[in-house]
């Protein structure tokens, strides 16, 4: 099965940093792009940030130049380097991915979220 697994949020102090993980199985992670997505109370689901299996990488305007997304192929993670955090950047954060299974299944996994909040 397919499964994709957060972990790295927490509290922080407006200004601070944060490093999110995705540790994905279940697919080939090498060939899939992988996404993060936040939900805040109130508000819609926001793509943040996207990277491909070619690592090109795209981001929300709000986070640019402050997120940076990456991929370790060999450890099947997805990380999103959060820096200059603002308290409107507080969300859970979820990774997403959506492709076919070595098995040739199609697929669309999210992960169960990590809380992220931003406050003095």
């Amino acid at each position: 099965q397919v499964q994709l697994v957060e972990s790295g949020g927490g509290l922080v102090q407006p200004g601070g940093s944060l490093r999110l993980s995705c540790a994905a199985s279940g697919i080939i992670f090498s060939i899939n792009a992988l996404d993060w997505y936040r939900h805040a109370p109130g508000k819609q689901r926001e793509l943040v940030a996207t990277i491909t299996s070619g690592d090109l990488t795209d981001y929300a305007y709000s986070v640019k130049g402050r997120f940076t997304i990456s991929r370790d192929n060999a450890k099947n993670t997805v990380y999103l380097r959060m820096n200059s955090l603002k308290p409107e950047d507080t969300a859970v954060y979820y990774c997403y991915s959506a492709g076919r299974t070595p098995g040739g299944r199609p697929y669309a996994a999210w992960g169960q979220g990590t809380q992220v909040t931003v406050s003095s």
